[in-house]
């Protein structure tokens, strides 16, 4: 099976504790990476140069650090990551969530049956202290046409699941580094010009919300850049105008409304709940 990349950044806020788990749910798939990038954005604290020196000392062979000197943000440090990325699939991974240990074997299987495929995604189970409460799923959709049509109005992958083709990332231009949504920018590029594109349909990664996690959301900053994205892909045609009212009217009504009413709705539409059928 071919070999692949992990590729990780962290920043002086990150807990130790929950990238020592990450780092570890990556060293305990059933097929290991042959490399992980750690890319340290800008200057980190002791406690997590001491934790990523263990691990360089323990692995010197997986692991490959990139040191930036300043924080630049996420986008910046991916697309330095990808650089350093020896193998042509690569796997990202944020540093306070947990892969599943078949989670990467499952993706390399994929690209394995499929040698068309540019990203394979799977679906995410959330939780908030403990790992094994899971408190909500987020559901993507699972083929190429089925990711086109949500693109429209939403992230149509889980961004720390994802496993892409350095190469064709590469075509694209990488990780935008202007504002956030990165992730966003990237995903609606690649399924509008076509990059053959997947989820699994299982829940292959425990995803790390904090309580306060859509209270930081709920900023007009984080709203109107969602927004000034999609109205960029709506005037080069990827998307209708019912879809960007949908967006604009969707983002101001989470900017507006109650903590509580957005989280019910969230819960409602956006998510799904441990005993629900997905």
């Amino acid at each position: 099976m071919e070999r692949y990349s992990v590729l990780m950044s962290v920043y002086a806020k990150e807990h130790v504790d929950y990238l020592k788990m990450s780092i570890d749910s990556i060293l305990n798939q059933t097929i290991r990476p042959d490399q992980v990038v750690i890319v340290k954005d800008g200057p980190l604290t002791d406690a997590l140069e001491h934790t990523i020196e263990n691990y360089k000392k323990q692995y010197n062979d997986i692991f490959t650090i990139v040191k930036l000197e300043e924080n630049g943000g996420l986008a910046k440090a991916l697309n330095t990551g990808l650089q350093y990325c020896r193998n042509e699939l690569i796997a990202r991974m944020d540093t306070d969530d947990i892969s599943l240990p078949e989670r990467c074997e499952k993706q390399l299987l994929a690209f394995e049956k499929n040698n068309d495929l540019c990203m394979v995604g799977t679906q995410i189970n959330e939780f908030v202290d403990d790992p094994k409460c899971v408190v909500s799923s987020r559901i993507v959709p699972t083929t190429f046409n089925e990711i086109k049509r949500f693109a429209r109005r939403r992230s149509p992958f889980n961004h720390p699941t994802v496993m892409f083709k350095k190469s064709k990332i590469l075509e694209l231009g990488g990780y935008n580094e202007y504002g956030r949504k990165e992730d966003l920018d990237l995903f609606i590029r690649m399924v509008n010009q076509n990059y053959n594109s997947i989820n699994l349909s299982e829940s292959l990664l425990l995803y790390r919300i904090s309580k306060d996690n859509l209270k930081r959301r709920k900023t007009w900053k984080n709203c109107s850049e969602y927004i000034a994205i999609m109205y960029k892909f709506y005037k080069k045609g990827y998307l209708g105008f019912n879809d960007l009212v949908y967006v604009i009217v969707g983002q101001i009504l989470m900017y507006i409304t109650p903590v509580f009413i957005t989280k019910l709705l969230n819960n409602i539409f956006l998510r799904k709940k441990p005993n629900d059928n997905i």
